[in-house]
C-alpha cells in the first residue's frame, strides 16, 4: 500500500514594498487545501508593536499566528528593535523543539525596513526593499520589481497591482486583497 500524503495547504501571496519613505504590505485572501478553495477572505496581515510594524504570513495559519505572537513578544522584550527581535525569533524558531515544527514564513515591513523571517534561521533583508512570500510570491515579486523600475506608483499601488497580477497567474492566489501601510 502506498503512503498516503496529506493534501498540502497552499494559502497565500504576501508582498511588501518600501518606496519614498513609506511602506505597504498586502496579501490575497485565498486559502486552499489540495485543489479545493476553503476560504476567499482569510486575513493574513497584522499590525504589531503599537501599530508601527506590519507583518504578514504564509503557511499554516495556526503556526503563523503562533510565530506572530512570539515575534510580538520579542518586539516588546527588545523595545521595538526590529532587527534584534527578528534574529531572536529566527534563532528560537530554529532551535526550539516545538517551534522547529512550525510551517510558515513571515514578511515584515516598517517605513525603514523590509524583512523575511524563515524557520531555517534566516532573516533576509532584500536590497531592493521588496519582500514576497507564499505560493504566488515570485509572480508578485517580478511584477513589483518591474513597477518599481518603470513607474512612479506609490508603495501601496505597487503592492495592489502586483498582487492582482499574481492572482491572474497563481491558482493559489485570489484578488481579495488586504493592504496595510506604514
Amino acid at each position: 500500500m502506498k503512503n498516503q500524503q496529506r493534501p498540502q495547504i497552499r494559502s497565500t501571496t504576501v508582498l511588501g514594498v518600501l518606496r519614498d519613505g513609506s511602506a505597504a504590505l498586502g496579501s490575497d485572501g485565498q486559502m486552499t487545501l489540495g485543489n479545493t478553495i476553503l476560504k476567499h477572505s482569510t486575513r493574513k496581515i497584522r499590525r504589531l508593536y503599537q501599530g508601527k510594524i506590519i507583518a504578514g504570513f504564509a503557511g499554516a495559519t495556526a503556526d503563523a499566528v503562533t510565530l506572530l505572537d512570539r515575534f510580538e513578544e520579542k518586539l516588546e522584550a527588545f523595545n521595538g528593535k526590529l532587527d534584534r527581535a527578528a534574529v531572536e525569533l529566527a534563532r528560537e524558531w530554529r532551535t526550539d523543539k516545538y517551534l522547529r515544527r512550525l510551517e510558515a514564513m513571515l514578511a515584515i515591513v516598517t517605513k525603514e525596513k523590509a524583512l523575511i523571517i524563515s524557520g531555517t534561521g534566516d532573516v533576509i533583508e532584500p536590497e531592493d526593499g521588496i519582500v514576497a512570500i507564499g505560493s504566488g510570491s515570485m509572480y508578485a515579486l517580478a511584477a513589483a520589481r518591474a513597477l518599481m523600475k518603470h513607474s512612479g506608483l506609490t508603495a501601496r499601488e505597487i503592492v495592489e497591482e502586483s498582487l492582482k497580477i499574481a492572482s491572474d497567474i497563481c491558482i493559489y492566489t485570489n484578488d481579495h486583497i488586504v493592504i496595510e501601510e506604514a
